[in-house]
């Protein structure tokens, strides 16, 4: 399991484990890692970990937020990083992080279905590093396996591009709206599987024929209504 060793002044004063899938920084005791000290944000930050990764995204906060020095916005996590936070210097330790590939880009793919024209990204740094690093995890889960033979698609049913159809041709795709709700479809030996990626804290999780799948891969089967931030999908096989 990932952890956290929170220093101030050289000093180790605290060692978290990173235990949840969401876990926010800041200053406020409702956070999950509190730090207490007027250089903190409130809500300062938020490490988010998918698998064996995680990444860590600002929440707009005063001081800013640094890895290895360098200003970010959101970035994925390595073993070893350093995190500045207000005075505080904290390592990410997880021996077992993987590191992205640009060869992983190649296996995914990601479309905004909600936007006019769907413009897609493949091979693309643009797409987010941790769903880089999710198909890597898979494809590392599924070694030695062969990869189901079936081929999908995805029928868009309402928004912009409604009755569209999307040949889902990589072993991941991504589907939604970054800052609102993200899923993936992966294929794996066993079929084809929705995983949900990143929403907002209002927006819960993807739904499949009207109910939210949970935190495991959902099994997608022929005629599934998928709904992705607002956009329904309905899962084609064949």
């Amino acid at each position: 399991m990932a952890s956290l060793k929170i220093m101030f002044n050289n000093k180790v004063i605290q060692e978290i484990d990173l235990n949840k899938e969401i876990m926010k920084i800041g200053r406020k005791p409702d956070n999950e890692i509190q730090i207490d000290n007027l250089a903190v944000s409130s809500h300062h930050a938020v490490i988010k970990t998918i698998l064996n990764d995680s990444f860590l995204e600002d929440n707009n906060s005063t001081n800013g937020t640094y890895i290895n020095g360098s200003l970010i916005k959101k970035q994925v996590l390595r073993d070893g990083d350093i995190i500045r936070i207000g005075k505080h210097d904290i390592t990410y330790i997880n021996p077992e992080a993987t590191t992205p590939s640009s060869n992983e880009f190649e296996k995914t793919m990601i479309i905004r279905p909600d936007t006019a024209g769907m413009p897609s990204n493949e091979g693309s740094a643009a797409i987010d590093a941790s769903v880089s690093k999710l198909a890597k995890e898979i494809a590392s889960a599924d070694s030695g396996n062969q990869v189901s033979s079936a081929t999908a698609k995805v029928k868009l049913l309402n928004g912009a591009n409604s009755g569209k159809v999307l040949p889902l041709t990589k072993i991941l795709t991504t589907l939604g709206k970054p800052g609102v709700q993200v899923a993936a479809i992966t294929k794996r030996p066993g079929g084809y599987f929705l995983i949900h990626i990143d929403g907002g804290e209002n927006e819960g999780r993807p739904k499949v024929n009207d109910t939210e799948i949970g935190s495991q891969a959902h099994p997608l089967k022929n005629n599934d209504v998928i709904d992705v931030a607002g956009v329904q999908m309905l899962f084609l096989l064949g």
